[in-house]
């Protein structure tokens, strides 16, 4: 029998494995996205695939791993997992993401039962896609590289090598992208292990009792949470820049979002259909970003379990760009990314006091790849760009942080591009006048230049540049993302998602966007104006031009004779 103390125990122990899972991943990956980015998503579940423990890192992948282990039970039934087993998963129909985000999982058995199972989800470097790196413009699934349906990477224990040498003889970088399953493996095996020791200690039944008693209380959480929020339905929608086929085409989100005294309905009917290239969602990626922005407004502070989003319903249209079917293209899924402040554009509506204004609304990635001259060999490093998060009620937008998508993320250093590849970092730093202005404005987006050293391939992963940062009551949009080829040349070009060619000596930089604002700007104090000023977010054109706040440049006192003036004028 779980008591409340046991079960805490528990809830701990299994948390202590997630982290562990985490910490022998990052140990043994070959990948810097992995052990310097945290791009992962670790969990332990219980016999049905619902996550009673986590290790923070990206929030979607983790709860994407539930509907991924559901959808293999289905596909081959428990009778087919045997100890020793472990599953590789990367049909994204299934898996939740796309084919380089491979799902790996084991069982749990106890006596010979199931009672639990161990995930990893990461990003891996080649599974012979299309295009090296990454694929922007696929028209169908059979361009994005090798499908999995829930295969054996190991039989009882046995590495199956029939998948490892498919895996092999069709990847550019096997010896990398093997070692990171094999990393994936490791990650599976310890949350095994350490959820046996459990059940050893304090007995199955026990085990068993414990995680369905924290899920359980994971629900009552978010449901008292729920019942505080305010209650109506509120429709709002963005825009991906493209679909990577059609360029000018911006493709509709639309949401509508119900709340009630019993659950919350993100609705994406409306959302556009016919989308020919590969920013389509596999349905469990937008039931998994959705999760994300229901678990930020009712049960922020505890750690993620499968209760949680039981007052939750997600509804789509099979066949739209928010419910892929086969056998339309996912491969670039920065839909999602985006979607997630759609729904808190909804809610703005109607609890404006509770959710802040659009951020700079992307990850921004930038990937290189190419041959290195130092040694001859082919190099894949990538990296994340910090944004800008939104003003809210509450206060100012944090500066220069990485994606509400990406809470337990980090972005690539400096030293590691530059010691790993032939790209030498010019500058990077905040951008002043990026955010958005308001009572509590913005946080300020950044800058990174980036000249290559060699012939390479920058891959520029950056969906929202033609749309800016929403803001709310009175604030200011903020500046959009942007990224820029060449700059102050004869070659110069300003663009977002793009597969680009880059001669040696070549520049390509990446600029982030920064928060909406929140409230009327002209309200601010101008003490804070005038310390933006100082901090250099905030430019002396702009501290008079958004605000009204007259500021000296040299020691940044405030002119309040002229500000009062300037206010004036604005009202």
């Amino acid at each position: 029998m779980s008591d409340a103390i046991t079960t805490e125990i528990i809830r701990h122990g299994l948390l202590a494995g997630a982290d562990e899972m985490a910490r022998n991943l990052c140990r043994t990956a070959y990948n810097t996205v992995v052990y310097e980015i945290h791009d992962y998503g670790i969990g332990i579940h219980d016999a049905a695939g619902d996550v009673v423990a986590d290790a923070p890192g990206i929030a979607v992948f983790t709860r994407g791993n539930d509907h991924g282990i559901k959808e293999a039970i289905n596909f081959l039934g428990k009778a087919k997992m045997l100890p020793g087993d472990v599953f590789l998963l990367n049909y994204p129909y299934w898996s939740s993401a796309h084919t380089l985000d491979p799902l790996v999982f084991a069982p749990v058995h106890v006596d010979g039962e199931i009672i639990a199972f161990a995930s990893c989800r990461i990003h891996v470097l080649d599974l012979k896609q299309k295009d090296p790196g990454y694929v922007l413009d696929s028209t169908d699934m059979y361009q994005e590289g090798l499908f999995f349906p829930a295969s054996k990477l190991y039989r009882e224990g046995q590495p199956n090598e029939d998948i490892f040498n498919i895996v092999r003889y069709n990847s550019r970088l096997p010896e990398r992208t093997i070692g990171d399953l094999q990393a994936q493996v490791s990650a599976c095996i310890t949350g095994v292990r350490r959820t046996q020791e459990i059940a050893a200690k304090y007995g199955t039944s026990t085990l068993v009792q414990a995680m369905e008693a924290i899920n359980d209380h994971g629900e009552r959480l978010a449901r008292l949470a729920l019942a505080k929020l305010p209650k109506g339905t509120w429709t709002a929608h963005d825009f991906v820049d493209s679909d990577g086929i059609d360029l000018d085409r911006l493709v509709k989100m639309n949401v509508t979002v119900t709340v009630t005294d019993t659950e919350m309905i993100i609705d994406w009917t409306g959302s556009e259909r016919d989308v020919r290239g590969p920013i389509n969602l596999p349905v469990g990626q937008t039931e998994a970003f959705c999760s994300l922005i229901f678990k930020s407004l009712t049960t922020p502070d505890t750690s993620v379990v499968a209760g949680n989003f039981r007052p939750l319903r997600v509804i789509t249209e099979p066949g739209s760009v928010m419910h892929a079917v086969p056998p339309m293209p996912t491969f670039t899924l920065w839909t999602a990314l985006i979607g997630g402040e759609v729904v808190l554009k909804a809610l703005a509506k109607g609890m404006p006091d509770l959710v802040p204004a659009c951020s700079g609304g992307d990850v921004c990635s930038m990937m290189g790849l190419g041959v290195n001259p130092r040694n001859g060999e082919s190099w894949l490093e990538a990296t994340n760009e910090a944004v800008g998060f939104g003003g809210h009620a509450g206060g100012d937008g944090s500066d220069g942080i990485m994606h509400l998508s990406e809470p337990g993320c980090r972005n690539n250093p400096v030293e590691v591009l530059e010691t790993k590849s032939p790209m030498f970092i010019e500058s990077y730093g905040y951008r002043p006048d990026s955010a958005g202005a308001g009572l509590n404005r913005g946080g300020v987006g950044v800058g990174r230049v980036y000249r290559f050293t060699a012939p390479s391939i920058g891959i520029c992963l950056v969906y929202k540049t033609k749309t800016k940062p929403w803001a709310i009551g009175g604030g200011l949009e903020g500046d959009n993302n942007h990224v820029i080829l060449n700059p102050g040349t004869d070659r110069e070009v300003r663009q977002g998602g793009s597969y680009n060619h880059m001669g040696a000596g070549e520049v390509l930089v990446n600029n982030t966007g920064g928060g909406g604002g929140y409230g009327n700007p002209l309200l601010r104090e101008p003490a804070r104006v005038a310390r933006d000023v100082r901090n250099g977010f905030v430019s002396v054109l702009a501290a008079e031009r958004d605000y009204g706040v007259v500021v000296d440049p040299s020691s940044f006192a405030v002119d309040n004779l002229a500000t009062a003036a300037s206010r004036a004028a604005r009202r």
